[in-house]
């Protein structure tokens, strides 16, 4: 079988320029850490998965094994600042408000337990049923670390957002 130069040079043209179009499509390097953050719930001592400890207060709590929020349950993490200083607010997304809602109506006096990277971070009591659409809770951590913790969760989230509406 001949094969002609000129056919031959066109193969060759069209690998190499695929070669490198597939060299090019890396993916853009983060700017950010992966950091997942989840909410479990107090439970009583019969329903208790575990105790947890939260760190500077030592305040253990019982919580359930189950989160009520994950890391595909909010849409985006921002720092406030209020008089008792800076705090996280997550943005939830509308099947997860909505969740947020019923859990924290049926259970008012109970504790959310923040955990970021399964590491318990902060806890805040469950003062009425939350219909704000977020969650707003103070972290154990010193305030210098804040700003890089909110980069971490916002990135995380708005890429795992990216990857849920890509998967619809």
């Amino acid at each position: 079988m001949k094969i002609s130069v000129r056919f031959l040079s066109v193969i060759i043209t069209l690998g190499s320029l695929w070669a490198v179009v597939g060299c090019n499509t890396s993916s853009k390097k983060k700017d950010y850490d992966t950091t997942v953050a989840r909410f479990l719930i107090e439970a009583n001592e019969r329903e208790a998965f575990a105790t947890v400890t939260l760190p500077i207060s030592g305040v253990q709590i019982a919580v359930n094994a189950k989160p009520i929020v994950t890391e595909f349950d909010y849409t985006g993490v921002s720092l406030a600042q209020s008089d008792l200083g800076k705090f996280l607010v997550f943005s939830l997304t509308a099947d997860a408000a909505r969740d947020v809602y019923r859990v924290t109506g049926n259970n008012q006096g109970k504790r959310l337990v923040l955990f970021i990277n399964d590491k318990p971070v902060g806890a805040r009591v469950i003062d009425g049923a939350f219909n704000t659409g977020s969650i707003a809770v103070f972290a154990a951590l010193p305030d210098e670390m804040l700003p890089e913790l909110v980069k971490n969760l916002d990135g995380t989230s708005v890429e795992l957002q990216k990857k849920i509406a890509k998967a619809k």
